[in-house]
């Protein structure tokens, strides 16, 4: 990680595309952000854009904008984000999502800094600093036919790689500790104390969410008031044992209490949960998702299911807790 910070002080101040690579959660966002906030450009606006999160016809008019006239609806001109950029930086988020199109028209950009908006018949010239970003391995993908070879070259001029999580455990009590002090304070939740368990389970676990899947799970503990859910969580996928899919169980705030039955009744056996079977990723994916949704929801909740301050407390654009509450199937009647 002192290397990445080394690397990006030296790109900073140069107006090379730079392509961050790493798995989804490292922080390539805050890469680009870093080189950002170290080059002239730096009072400049920072865009981002997550080419995943749109559809290619809408990204096409969201980094573009369009004309009036262009298409149905189109009742007024709206400039686009790298209009909005100019002078300053773009982040492109997930750009091995991007359709064929549109890498065409990114090329020209990057080449000759000018596009032409949808429906538009001049060319609009703009002096934006690019930052790509992908957790794909893009060779492969233009050995594929999946991503243009010319636009492969143009971003990848400085690449900086993130390491995964499971890679740099020495810094995982630290980033705790700091997401631990941070969320305390946005939550104005006291901290709860960690157990040895715990904090043995987080160096023991491999991370796939990296260190996006870490900051939630504070997250998590905060709004529960508790780490036991998260302890036996991770010790099931640890394990490697299965785990049941269904009702998430930490939403259930207050325990039932027990039936009162006759001593010579007997109690029938509960349901067999249905279970999931297959890698240790593929349980600790499953795990990082019920643990998502579950805070997506006690957000929500707490919030009068008011999404746009949901969205600020989680940290992420309310675009994307749009497509997270539909992927999660989360609405006020489920």
């Amino acid at each position: 990680m002192r290397e990445v910070r080394e690397l990006i002080g030296r790109v900073a101040d140069t107006d090379v595309t730079v392509l961050v690579r790493g798995e989804s959660g490292t922080g390539k966002e805050l890469v680009a952000r870093g080189i950002h906030a170290a080059s002239p450009r730096r009072d400049r606006t920072f865009v981002k854009v997550n080419c995943a999160a749109l559809p290619a016809e809408l990204l096409e008019s969201e980094l573009f904008g369009f004309e009036r006239g262009a298409f149905t609806g189109a009742i007024q001109q709206k400039p686009g984000k790298f209009e909005f950029a100019h002078h300053g930086t773009m982040f492109l988020d997930e750009i091995s999502e991007m359709g064929g199109a549109l890498q065409a028209k990114l090329l020209q950009v990057l080449q000759d800094g000018e596009f032409a908006r949808l429906g538009g018949r001049q060319d609009v010239r703009v002096d934006v600093r690019v930052v790509a970003a992908t957790n794909r391995d893009l060779e492969s993908a233009v050995a594929e036919g999946q991503f243009r070879e010319d636009l492969y070259f143009r971003l990848n001029v400085v690449c900086i790689t993130l390491p995964p999580l499971r890679q740099r455990r020495d810094e995982i009590p630290a980033l705790t500790e700091y997401f631990l002090h941070r969320y305390s304070e946005h939550y104005n939740k006291p901290a709860p104390a960690l157990a040895t368990d715990t904090l043995r389970l987080f160096a023991e676990y491999e991370w796939p969410g990296n260190v996006r899947e870490l900051e939630n799970l504070v997250k998590r503990m905060l709004i529960l008031g508790t780490d036991a859910p998260i302890r036996r969580d991770l010790a099931n996928a640890i394990a490697g044992r299965t785990m049941p899919v269904g009702p998430i169980p930490a939403l259930q705030t207050i325990e039932p209490a027990p039936l009162a039955v006759a001593p010579a009744m007997a109690v029938a056996a509960p349901a067999a949960p249905v279970f999931i079977t297959g890698s240790l990723k593929d349980i600790a994916r499953h795990a990082a998702r019920e643990a998502e949704r579950e805070l997506i929801f006690r957000t929500l909740q707490q919030t009068r299911w008011n999404r746009r301050e949901a969205a600020e407390i989680l940290g992420i654009s309310y675009k994307a807790l749009l497509y997270k509450i539909k992927e999660a199937e989360l609405d006020k009647a489920s």
